[in-house]
């Protein structure tokens, strides 16, 4: 079983940035994909950012858009989401989810194990 824990939730100001935590433990290894949605009240849970851990392809709903980036570092076994640029749109409870596939990343199926969330509060 992996366990998932994300940072404390956090709030800013529009404009701002923020970096969010998620550290994985319990099966250190079987993880070949780790990403970040958000959901927020009466919306589906929507796509964030991805990485594949062998080849350490990222995954982005929009490339273009690059406000958030997702990083790793394999020694923690931990991934970050760097946010910047911060809109209150962006106001959700960020969840990380790790898979055994470096597959599908985009989608939720592709994940095997979920954090309990982090909320993000951008106000204006």
């Amino acid at each position: 079983q992996v366990r998932l824990a994300e940072s404390g939730a956090v709030s800013v100001q529009a404009g701002g940035s923020l970096r969010l935590s998620c550290s994985a433990s319990g099966r250190p290894g079987s993880n070949e994909g780790m990403g970040w949605f958000r959901q927020s009240p009466g919306k589906e849970r929507e796509f964030v950012a991805a990485q594949g851990v062998s080849r350490g392809s990222t995954y982005y709903p929009d490339p273009r858009e690059g406000r958030f980036t997702i990083s790793r570092d394999s020694a923690k076994d931990t991934i970050y989401l760097q946010m910047n640029n911060l809109k209150p749109e962006d106001t959700a409870l960020y969840i990380c989810a790790a898979g055994r596939s470096e597959y599908g990343l985009k989608s939720p199926p592709a994940y095997d194990y979920w954090g309990q969330g982090t909320q993000v509060t951008v106000f204006a």
